[in-house]
């Protein structure tokens, strides 16, 4: 029985599986395996899928795979991304695992030059500069983070190959940053801080300074003055990102820990005494079938990555770190429930934002 055939078998044990990592880090890789089953499920699934592309003519109506050679399975290009992100991911903290072998080669035969420059070269093409702005560009990034601190051969291969693509997407930040005059604050794929988050920690492995400066600037612009962020006003109805907690966990990496300290203070004045409006309270998921409703299951997961690092941020007696780890800890508990529903909608993304939150990316050097 090879790997995938496995996958019905182990989508009914799922949910007990992820369970029951919230309090298991790192992850064994008997409950990587769930996740990994996960991502091979959609890796070439080509149809449902969502295309954000300019047509510029007919002969743009092309299959998803020819499009992106790379990333067309997964419903959309960035969930493609990021499911590629998280077998790297799972990967390098389980090279011995049982799945190993096979992911390897999986990833080996999609890591290739020519599909790779082919998905760089989408981006030359002037109706496509704006293309997956800034979302997709972000997990290409935290993907190329992932290859380049990963010390092996196969790796280092498929990072090279890599790099003209996240190049392509550094020169398109760093000539759109300087002209976006406002944030977008949002809580779904356009929303700005995200992905400044994923380009800072990038542009640190790279060491880019002329990026960081750029982040850093442009941080403290558009949200260096926010004070009293109106907690009551979230979530909305289809969020899976906290604008108000991504802010936060933006300006923790470009402010030193004094800075962070007292500009938190006067962001969420209230933090300090249990209040923070609905930020504290994790989300309902009312129909996991619908792909936008499912939407707040991942809220529930990023709220639960953001909490972490504003509190690993915060110094040892300071009482809001315990209040974010207990919050986190609720919303890690509720969005888990939904990463393995039997949906689609959720299915093709969830995964990855679980190991996200359960590996602690953006808070360790892997």
């Amino acid at each position: 029985m090879n790997f995938l055939s496995c996958l019905g078998i182990v989508c009914g044990i799922a949910l007990a599986t992820a369970m029951a990592m919230a309090d298991t880090l790192p992850m064994k890789a008997e409950q990587a395996d769930t996740f990994v089953r996960m991502a091979l499920a959609g890796i070439d699934r080509e149809h449902p899928y969502k295309p954000g592309n300019v047509l510029n003519s007919p002969a743009d109506i092309v299959a998803p795979r020819v499009k992106h050679p790379v990333f067309y399975g997964h419903f959309d290009w960035h969930s493609s991304v990021h499911g590629h992100w998280m077998l790297v991911r799972l990967l390098k903290l389980h090279p011995q695992a049982g799945w190993a072998g096979e992911v390897r080669g999986i990833l080996d035969k999609r890591f290739n030059q020519k599909d790779l420059a082919a998905e760089a070269a989408h981006f030359a093409i002037k109706e496509n500069k704006s293309f997956e702005r800034m979302y997709g560009w972000a997990w290409v990034m935290r993907l190329g983070m992932e290859l380049r601190t990963w010390e092996d051969a196969d790796a280092k291969r498929w990072s090279t190959y890599l790099q003209p693509l996240e190049q392509q997407l550094a020169t398109l930040l760093k000539e759109y940053l300087p002209k976006l005059e406002w944030p977008v604050r949002c809580g779904f794929h356009p929303e700005t801080a995200f992905p400044l988050s994923q380009f800072f920690d990038w542009a640190v492995v790279t060491h880019d300074e002329a990026m960081q400066q750029l982040i850093r600037e442009k941080a403290r612009a558009f949200y260096g003055k926010d004070v009293n962020y109106p907690v009551a006003y979230e979530p909305s109805g289809n969020d899976f990102f906290s604008p108000g907690l991504n802010v936060a966990d933006l300006m923790r990496r470009v402010l030193s820990e004094k800075e962070f300290v007292a500009w938190l203070s006067a962001y969420f004045p209230d933090l300090a005494q249990g209040k923070l409006g609905n930020l504290l309270t994790p989300a309902n998921v009312s129909d996991p079938s619908d792909g936008h409703l499912i939407h707040l299951a991942g809220l529930n997961l990023t709220r639960a990555w953001t909490m972490k690092g504003i509190a690993a941020s915060l110094p040892a007696a300071d009482a809001r770190q315990q209040i974010l780890s207990d919050s986190a800890a609720a919303h890690t508990q509720a969005g888990l429930k939904h990463v393995s529903s039997g949906h689609y909608e959720g299915e093709h993304w969830l995964a990855s934002f679980a190991v996200y939150l359960l590996t602690d990316v953006g808070l360790t050097k892997e």
